[in-house]
């Protein structure tokens, strides 16, 4: 059946019919259709496709997918899923949570995307599987493994703003066992960023006209072996150290880190039960200086645990049960009231097909050492109305803790917060025919205590409730040797709380976004073309400052002139498009990149 994907190609795992299998949504191996919930996929045949230079160009106009960057590479990046805000998106790389505990977000501008094999994007609530952020949704991230026997793989590449990337793989593979190692080098020295109104202030509050470089270093190691009976150990590892420059009066560069590491086992007691354990740590470092003297540290700490249990009561009937342990911990030159916490949840999940119909339930409960006890669950359905067309049902509520910043950061936090928690109902159709494959998705989903800057009181608040609608639709076809790939997203988002800010739209969501991915190949040669639209948005809660909307068009080709050998250029925004997706930052203009790939296996 079909699937809420962007790209036709996007199957990085698939069963003996070939069909998308993906984990994220369910914590279980599923085909994308069985998870009833709306995913995209990307593989690493996509990403080499469509030739981004970031994670952040790869999902611009993705279905529910929108951005705030504060100009260019390696520059502060907030994402919004589904209208919700930034730290309401869980993030794992290879099961791993990661994120700031202090900021509460991934730092998507840092994550090496040449270092990337496959990501799931699951939109919707997953609290009842997770725990606290997944309000809007869960992306994860898999780090490169390689292929069958051993396979070598790098590239390199140049563009404008002296910007050159290079990367190298090497990996061994298998019946048994798997090992993979991939680094990845980046540098550019940037554009200037930061616009200055003609008063001599700009959203850095500093004028300073010069190119706002970044400097990426990453690593990644995978290493997994299966041994008779269904055991299986897996180990992972990821890190970058970067460094950026921008404009401030504060501090404007900065040294980061993030590191994420897990080990897995799990075991197969008898035939229908499958039990896992697993352990990860990230690490968020960062220091900040201005003008070269030492100003900030925020390092944080998230240590997490997991045990999973997979039940096959029947052929199809799964049961799955299982505990999280999670431990947030500080160490900061900035003074925080609390500097650790705990949270424990346990969980639930019943999948069922009975002929048509397929049903899921999932139940969680969690136990914030600040916070208290938190029930979340979920509801959904599935039907097959035709062999071809499948209609999907769904409800389920969600919670997220405040995070270190928002409620003890001086001049911003306010300790009394209180979670944030969510309802959502969601009706899909998902169609799959011979010329190619759609889906249409309506949702609407209720926040209340919504956490917000609130200018009123110059701190952090409670905005009482928002309420988001919305609506994706996709669709898959080829068109005279032509692959066409689309994706609209339609929001409405409303403050519904009972202050001056009441029917004003959520900050940073713009209310239209679409995408359109055309690709030809043509012998050894491909070309392809991206273009990527976006509504207007407001910058603020009080909806005084507007951002327009915009459309680029991003081209790209690529020859292959040998066996595993492909050269490939891009030209990025055209027409030389002038927009913003935060105030005062500007994104890149026309820009040229050219790549030397070698990739065998492909």
């Amino acid at each position: 059946m079909a699937t809420s994907l962007v790209l036709p190609s996007m199957s990085a795992v698939a069963d003996s019919q070939g069909e998308a299998i993906v984990v994220t949504a369910t914590r279980t191996a599923r085909t994308v259709d069985e998870t009833l919930a709306p995913v995209t996929i990307i593989t690493r045949q996509d990403i080499e496709r469509l030739q981004p230079q970031s994670v952040v160009d790869l999902f611009r106009g993705l279905p529910g997918v929108s951005f705030a960057n504060n100009g260019g590479r390696g520059k502060q990046t907030s994402l919004f899923l589904r209208g919700t805000e930034s730290d309401h998106v869980l993030v794992l790389i290879d099961g791993v949570k990661v994120g700031s505990a202090t900021a509460g977000q991934a730092a998507f501008q840092d994550l090496p995307v040449d270092l990337i094999d496959r990501i799931e994007i699951v939109r919707g609530p997953r609290s009842s599987l997770y725990g606290s952020e997944a309000i809007g949704g869960v992306i994860q991230i898999f780090t490169r493994r390689g292929g069958q026997g051993f396979t070598p793989s790098f590239s390199i590449g140049a563009g404008t703003d002296h910007h050159y990337k290079g990367t190298a793989s090497v990996s061994q593979r298998n019946d048994h066992g798997w090992i993979s190692l991939s680094l990845s080098r980046e540098l550019t020295d940037g554009f200037n960023s930061c616009r200055v109104e003609a008063a001599g202030v700009g959203g850095c509050y500093t004028a300073e006209p010069d190119r706002d470089g970044y400097d990426n270093n990453s690593g990644s190691l995978n290493a997994g072996y299966r041994f008779g009976g269904g055991t299986e150990v897996a180990f992972n590892w990821m890190k970058t150290d970067a460094e950026s420059k921008f404009d401030g009066s504060y501090q404007n560069s900065a040294k980061s880190s993030q590191e994420v590491a897990g080990l897995k086992l799990s075991v197969k007691p008898f035939a229908p039960w499958t039990s896992s354990v697993s352990v990860g740590v990230s690490k968020d470092h960062a220091n900040n200086y201005l003008n070269g003297v030492y100003a900030s540290t925020f390092d944080t700490q998230r240590t997490t645990g997991t045990w999973q249990n997979d039940l096959m009561l029947g052929k199809a009937v799964t049961l799955t049960v299982g505990v999280d342990a999670q431990r947030d911990e500080i160490d900061s030159s900035t003074a925080y009231a609390e500097r650790a916490r705990d949270n424990t949840g346990v969980f639930a999940l019943l999948q069922a097909d009975v002929g048509v119909h397929e049903l899921q339930l999932s139940v969680r409960r969690d136990d914030n050492e600040q916070f208290g006890r938190h029930t979340t669950g979920s509801v959904a359905w599935g039907m097959g109305l035709t062999p071809a067309i499948r209609l999907v049902a769904s409800y389920a509520t969600a919670f997220k803790a405040p995070t270190f910043n928002e409620l003890y950061f001086p001049f911003y936090g306010k300790a009394d917060l209180r979670p944030e928690t969510s309802d959502t109902v969601e009706l899909g159709l998902r169609g799959e025919h011979g010329w190619g494959r759609w889906t249409v998705n309506v949702f609407e989903s209720d926040v209340e205590d919504l956490i917000a800057y609130d200018a009123s009181i110059f701190l952090a608040n409670n905005v009482d409730s928002a309420r988001i609608q919305g609506a994706e639709a996709t669709l898959a076809t080829t068109l005279a040797g032509i692959d066409v790939r689309g994706s609209l997203t339609l929001l409405d988002t409303s403050n519904e709380s009972d202050n001056a800010y009441q029917g004003n739209w959520l900050a940073r969501r713009p209310a239209q976004s679409a995408r359109l991915d055309l690709d030809r190949a043509i012998g050894p040669v491909r070309v392809g073309a991206t273009v990527v639209a976006e509504g207007k948005r407001y910058d603020d809660l009080a909806n005084e400052h507007r951002l327009g909307g915009y459309a680029t068009l991003d081209l790209r080709a690529e020859y292959a002139f040998a066996p595993h050998w492909r050269v490939q250029a891009t030209l990025g925004n055209v027409f030389d498009k002038a927009y913003e997706t935060a105030r005062f930052y500007r994104q890149q203009g026309r820009n040229v990149f050219l790549t030397l790939r070698y990739a065998p296996g492909r």
